[in-house]
């Protein structure tokens, strides 16, 4: 008899977040691709708390993902397997970062890309001594597998592709350069161009943190990329994250759009060049505030919409700067409106500092972690109680997230990209973001 792998993709039972919304979850092609280097002697099967909850199933050996938020809901299920006899490992982002934590409730921990080691611990296992940590190394990504898409629910909306790794930007709040490292590494175009061919979904999510990179080496290889989409005539709607120097170059934008590019995530952060230093926002500090209108314009140009993700509660905000902060976001172009509460993920420099000085309000781990999910006051900021900071950031939400607000800029978000297709991408987007909004308002009263 084949032995069973069992993966399953935990999701924070107490703040749901953007899983609430249908249109705004994504498959785990983390664990599909685990799935992909499985060996065929092996069956393999996906438990998926973003569509059904966990119920215990049988299995030889069981790997588990998670974000911190869902971290406590991981150990929680591991531990149903481990009091049967059934070993389990666990990997990804804050198993990678909490790893003495997690070794306590798994039997193996993975940490970094797992690409590298899963073939050596499934050997490990068949041969009964499965070590208690791997740890995957930054590899180039030739050749990297596609991911065991025949395991996803089918309801999944956008199909998810990844086509770089790595970041050099280094900001404080952000662990994406400690567990991919900051060297950053592409795909050929040619490999995710047959992935996107053998993919059924009209609708994709490229999940790279900056599709376009850094420097004229990687421009050119996304500009490859996003003609190969065009010559290949794959007929995608897509939306992905940059930088804000996606706008710098009209000819990618040109070839972006023509590929089916509909809508941007951009991480603004903020609207004034010290709150941005404070946390290390290199790239939109040497570029300046004022250089966002003029990205915004281009972009709309090339009939593409812009989500600008704000941060909230950052040392040097005080109430007056965040109803600024909110007052220059209706302004401007950003069509759609992500706000999220300062959050100090564990591996970051942010979490160490707060931690050193005794301002997290929440720090009875592993429980604790369930509340690091970005929509909950969770230290206690530099320039007002943590209270205030809450109240003033429902009162901005509510604004932001108000029905003329968001109707005002799904008019000028047509008006400026003339395409109904992108702004129905940020319309769906923006009421997306208002629900999650209303939650978080009703879980904090």
């Amino acid at each position: 008899m084949k032995r069973k792998l069992l993966l399953i993709n935990p999701v924070n039972p107490v703040r749901t977040g953007l899983t609430v919304n249908k249109s705004s979850r994504f498959p785990p092609i983390s664990l599909g691709i685990i799935a992909a280097l499985t060996p065929e002697s092996w069956t393999v099967e996906l438990i998926d708390e973003n569509w059904e909850p966990f119920e215990y199933q049988p299995a030889d050996l069981v790997g588990i993902t998670a974000f911190t938020a869902s971290a406590p809901r991981a150990y929680e299920i591991a531990g149903q397997y481990r009091q049967r006899g059934i070993p389990v490992v666990m990997g990804g982002i804050h198993a990678s970062m909490c790893t003495d934590e997690a070794a306590a409730f798994v039997d193996s921990v993975v940490t970094g890309e797992a690409e590298s080691v899963w073939p050596q611990l499934i050997e490990d296992f068949e041969e009964g001594w499965m070590q208690p940590r791997y740890h995957g190394s930054w590899g180039e990504l030739a050749g990297m597998p596609r991911p065991r898409r025949d395991l996803f629910h089918p309801e999944y909306l956008f199909a998810s592709v990844q086509t770089s790794r790595g970041c050099p930007m280094d900001c404080e709040f952000c662990s994406v350069s400690m567990f991919n490292g900051q060297r950053y590494r592409r795909r050929p175009s040619n490999e995710v161009l047959d992935e996107l061919e053998a993919i059924p979904h009209k609708m994709i999510f490229f999940v790279d943190d900056n599709i376009v990179g850094y420097g004229k080496r990687t421009r050119q290889q996304a500009l490859q990329l996003f003609k190969g989409m065009v010559e290949r005539n794959l007929d995608k709607l897509w939306f992905c994250q940059a930088s804000i120097n996606f706008a710098d170059d009209e000819e990618l934008l040109f070839w972006a759009s023509k590929a089916g590019c509909k809508m941007v995530f951009l991480g603004l952060e903020a609207e004034e060049a010290d709150t941005l230093q404070e946390v290390n926002k290199k790239l939109n500090v040497q570029r300046g505030i004022s250089s966002y209108s003029q990205a915004f314009e281009r972009i709309h140009r090339a009939g593409i919409s812009v989500l600008g993700a704000f941060i909230f509660g950052m040392d040097g905000d005080t109430p007056k700067k965040l109803c600024q902060r909110a007052d220059f976001i209706k302004a401007s172009g950003v069509d759609v409106i992500q706000t999220t509460l300062l959050t100090p993920l564990p591996g970051t420099r942010l979490y160490q500092k707060y931690l050193e000085e005794d301002r997290l309000l929440y720090t009875e781990y592993p429980q604790d972690w369930q509340h690091y999910d970005m929509t909950e006051v969770i230290h206690s900021p530099g320039k007002m109680t943590p209270a205030r900071l809450e109240q003033v950031m429902a009162e901005c939400n509510a604004a932001l997230y108000s029905w003329p607000v968001l109707l005002a800029k799904a008019f000028h978000t047509f008006r400026n990209t003339r395409d109904m297709t992108a702004a129905m991408f940020a319309w769906n987007s923006n009421i997306n973001y208002r629900k999650i909004a209303t939650a978080a308002s009703k879980a904090a009263q």
